[in-house]
């Protein structure tokens, strides 16, 4: 699993041109599932999102998590995070999973993050067209992978 988490002061989410999902300060994050990925991956990465220390504290300092804030989630399925660029320029995505293995663990990871954060994050609609407006804080975009778990 990949995320991009974008810190925001406000964020929306209209999807298929008629419905508008939106949330205040708190964070933007991108998931994107490969074949390979399970519980345990979506597990590691809600535990990380909830504890991550991204939000200023009263010096201006990033020592506040989204708790501490009290700030919201906005959840986009995102399969692009796994674009191949490696030949020619148009992307290939095979690297993506396929829905029968990326909706699930979607809604897992969705089920989950809301039950460590104690309360419902935003989401998309997975597999829909969707335009994502942000307004990135600081700017701090921060890149998660659970192969790597730097």
């Amino acid at each position: 699993m990949r995320i991009i988490i974008q810190r925001v002061s406000e964020a929306s989410v209209l999807i298929d041109h008629t419905e508008k999902r939106s949330i205040g300060s708190g964070m933007v994050i991108l998931l994107g599932i490969e074949p390979e990925d399970q519980r345990e991956d979506a597990d590691w990465l809600c535990g990380k999102i909830a504890k991550l220390r991204i939000f200023n504290d009263a010096e201006g300092m990033m020592n506040l998590s989204l708790e501490e804030t009290q700030g919201e989630i906005l959840l986009i399925s995102q399969f692009t995070l796994f674009a191949s660029t490696k030949k020619g320029n148009r992307p290939s995505y095979i690297r993506a999973a396929r829905p029968e293995i990326a909706i699930p663990l979607y809604e897992y990871f969705i089920q989950n993050l809301n039950t460590i954060i104690g309360k419902d994050c935003v989401t998309g609609t997975f597999g829909a067209d969707m335009k994502v407006t942000l307004v990135n804080d600081g700017p701090v975009t921060i890149f998660i992978d659970t192969k790597l778990k730097e």
